[in-house]
């Protein structure tokens, strides 16, 4: 075994005094250090003449008694231990690579970053077909045959289903069988037309669809629809970019503003000159309304990754991404390792989103790590929000990117008015006070849309006895067990334990069991019987399970009717709801009082996003904020000033007690079954930190604390938290730390974890 560097691993042979050569492997193991395995003597010759060509394949081995898929990073002839106690590799699975050295290079830095094993990094960069060790499938395509090509453009028009389709392929050459759906192509109009000798299928790759275009031909129309025209900060946008070069520019654009329009038009740029184009998003919510922005303006084919896809659709879209003939990539943070042929530019939408952070197995950032991609590529990064993160904020303010704003709302669109309404001593009823109720009826009386905000799902957080106190808590975690009545049930959330409502109160025996507090479902139940012709809809993970379900309830949404939304922040991300003209914030008080220190920069960026949903094209918003504390100073900053005036106070107190940014944090994290276990393995965490580097301001260290929810799914939860004043000092005690961690046999017994730039505590 080898261990891992900062560096990629050298992928030259470094001694021909041996006749025996070996792949170093990275194994989906947790382990830090990569594996050499003998080449087997009847490939030995073709390692020998052309050894990179074997970087990025993947090796079929044994790993102790299991069989396991790693792939190859490396080719040489000195082995890192004696190489009697060698194993020669089972078989390659591959012809070629399926991992580009770009791609391997990335997930080694991730790897060092985020101190993961390379193995698991690498297995997570690629789709689960091809980590189970099935083969790369072909991508069946259709295309026409001579005969097809000399038809009219308008020779099939009695059958509406096969003119489109020879329409598309007039248009486009190629149709990929996986993209019937999204064209809406169905498979008997192919069947139909192949009957008639007019198309015919193939494998497709690179060299075929090049093969397709004719020498002089004229090429196809890069756009299906013209651009919106730009008002002058857009454009000012859109100039602002540079295009071969690495830069990250913050687009903090207000709700409404028109960046995706400067998406787009920046997109068209990147394809005009050839290379390719990766978009994130941060829920899968948002990718089909992204997804049909892209595929109405650009007629080339967009990859969708994300995990509500096939994966077989993901694998065949991850092809087409690596192979280049992709163009767009738009996908969540599962996409931000895809190898892509000739990455030209990215587009993180909502930068400040927490979904960003994977939060188990490789906690990474696919922000930071875009980033870090988009510098060694020497391509723009652009990081687009209307509440940018404090992070993203303080590097432009300091110079490190470029800081673009638009500040007006695109269109004829104006913002919403925004009122905040007192709770106190009010009646309330399902959450909402007399007054947001009048704006409702008057909402509904003038034919528009009404969204009420709860972040809570389920009907009551809480079921209480009203007797005795006792209330209904989960038998495995530190927390109340939420009361749903569709179906009826009591749900922990965290562990997704759930058991029957209970008839009777196990402690005193009595019958009166109340409901406490709000949910979604309460204030659905409540509305529906004071609105009773009119829809309302429930938005969250309950109503929306249903493959495509929150799709199709989106597109009911988006058709204008009048009817009333209950929502949870499902809705509050980048939704464009036209006839949305009254939005309620229900509690706007949960961010005020939080123990984590980031929990004021999260509630205005919730308040701001979901405020944003009103009033976005030519019907004037209305935004209601209820609270019990409207004189929070917090709160009226907020409201009277605005979230960029906001931030900056923020950053300002967080400089003053040495917080993120403006000091680097890494989350130590274990948990077991017996309390003590945790605890004593993060004791040896804290020694082996001071071991090393004394505490002092310039490193900090807190713990062996409880984490927030100490016990969680029936094991107990304990963290320790490292802060450091610069990054590499962090990183440099991290390695050391680690590296002794996994030496010691207590690191063996208790599950564990590192979280580098953590964004929960």
């Amino acid at each position: 075994m080898r261990d891992m560097n900062l560096t990629t691993p050298s992928l030259l042979p470094q001694s021909s005094s041996s006749a025996n050569w070996y792949f170093a492997v990275a194994i989906p193991v947790p382990m830090r250090q990569l594996f050499d395995y003998l080449v087997p003597a009847s490939l030995v010759p073709t390692v020998a003449a052309a050894p990179l060509d074997f970087i990025g394949r993947r090796a079929q081995l044994k790993f102790g008694n299991r069989e396991l898929i790693g792939i190859i990073t490396s080719c040489h002839q000195q082995p890192s231990i004696n190489p009697d106690k060698i194993r020669a590799i089972d078989s390659l699975l591959d012809p070629k690579p399926i991992l580009t050295s770009e791609a391997i290079a990335t997930c080694s830095w991730a790897a060092n970053y985020y101190q993961a094993p390379l193995g698991e990094v690498l297995q997570s960069s690629i789709p689960q077909q091809l980590r189970q060790g099935k083969l790369a499938p072909q991508r069946k395509a259709w295309r026409h045959t001579t005969e097809g090509l000399g038809l009219p453009n308008d020779a099939l028009k009695r059958s509406p289903k096969q003119q489109l389709t020879h329409q598309h392929l007039l248009a486009n050459r190629w149709l990929a069988d996986d993209e019937l759906d999204t064209h809406d192509i169905p498979r008997s109009a192919l069947k139909a037309l192949q009957a008639k000798g007019l198309i015919e299928d193939f494998n497709l790759d690179k060299d075929k669809i090049n093969s397709l275009h004719k020498p002089n031909e004229e090429p196809i129309q890069l756009l299906k629809q013209a651009p919106l025209p730009l008002n002058s900060e857009q454009q000012i946008a859109v100039d602002a970019i540079r295009y071969h070069k690495y830069a990250t520019y913050l687009l903090e654009g207000a709700t409404g503003s028109g960046k995706t329009e400067v998406y787009l038009q920046l997109t068209a740029r990147v394809l005009q000159a050839g290379r390719q184009v990766l978009v994130l998003v941060p829920e899968i919510g948002l990718t089909p309304q992204t997804l049909g922005r892209f595929q109405q303006r650009f007629n080339c084919e967009i990859a969708e990754l994300h995990s509500n896809v096939s994966e077989a659709k993901r694998t065949s879209g991850w092809q087409a991404a690596r192979d280049g003939i992709a163009r767009i990539v738009i996908g969540t943070r599962l996409a931000s390792l895809t190898p892509m042929q000739d990455l030209g530019l990215v587009i993180i939408d909502e930068e400040h989103d927490l979904s960003f952070k994977q939060q188990d197995g490789f906690r990474y950032s696919a922000r930071d790590l875009l980033i870090y991609r988009a510098s060694q590529l020497e391509i723009p990064v652009i990081l687009g929000s209307a509440t940018p993160s404090l992070e993203s904020l303080n590097n432009a303010i300091r110079g490190r990117s470029e800081h673009v704003r638009l500040t007006k709302r695109a269109g004829k669109s104006v913002p919403p008015r925004v009122k905040l309404l007192d709770l106190k001593g009010k009646q309330l009823n399902a959450g909402l006070c007399p007054e947001a109720l009048v704006a409702l009826q008057q909402t509904i009386a003038q034919g528009q849309q009404a969204l009420v905000f709860i972040n809570r799902r389920g009907y009551a957080p809480a079921l209480l006895c009203h007797h005795c106190g006792w209330s209904a808590e989960c038998r495995n975690c530190d927390s109340k067990m939420t009361l749903h009545r569709h179906p009826p049930h009591i749900h922990c959330h965290h562990c997704d334990a759930q058991r029957p409502i209970p008839r009777e109160c196990p402690e005193c025996r009595m019958r009166e069991l109340e409901p406490q507090g709000q949910g979604t479902e309460q204030t659905e139940i409540w509305l529906q019987s004071q609105f009773p012709d009119i829809p309302v809809h429930r938005i969250d993970r309950d109503s929306t399970r249903g493959k495509s379900a929150f799709e199709h309830r989106l597109e009911e949404i988006q058709g204008g009717d009048p009817m009333i939304l209950i929502g949870t922040q499902m809705l509050a991300k980048g939704h464009h709801l036209p006839n949305l003209a009254l939005v309620i914030i229900a509690d706007a008080d949960q961010g005020l009082f939080s123990s984590d220190f980031r929990g004021l920069e999260r509630m205005a960026q919730l308040i701001i996003q979901v405020a944003g949903r009103a009033g976005r094209a030519e019907t004037k918003g209305t935004v209601l904020i209820q609270s019990h504390n409207p004189e929070h100073p917090a709160l009226e900053l907020l409201l009277t000033r605005g979230y960029h005036r906001f931030a900056r106070e923020l950053l300002n107190e967080r400089q003053t007690c040495n917080q993120p940014p403006f000091s680097y944090l890494a989350v130590f994290r274990a948990e077991s079954k017996r309390a003590e276990n945790a605890q004593e393995f993060l004791s040896l965490v804290a020694r082996a930190c001071a071991k090393h580097t004394k505490p002092s301001p310039q490193m900090q260290y807190l713990g062996p604390v409880p984490a927030r929810m100490e016990r969680l799914n029936d094991r107990f939860r304990y963290q320790f938290e490292v802060r450091a004043q610069t990054r590499a000092k962090l990183q440099t005690l991290l390695r050391k730390v680690i590296f002794e961690l996994d030496q010691h046999a207590l690191s063996r017994r208790t599950r564990w974890s590192i979280d580098v730039d953590a964004l929960e505590l």
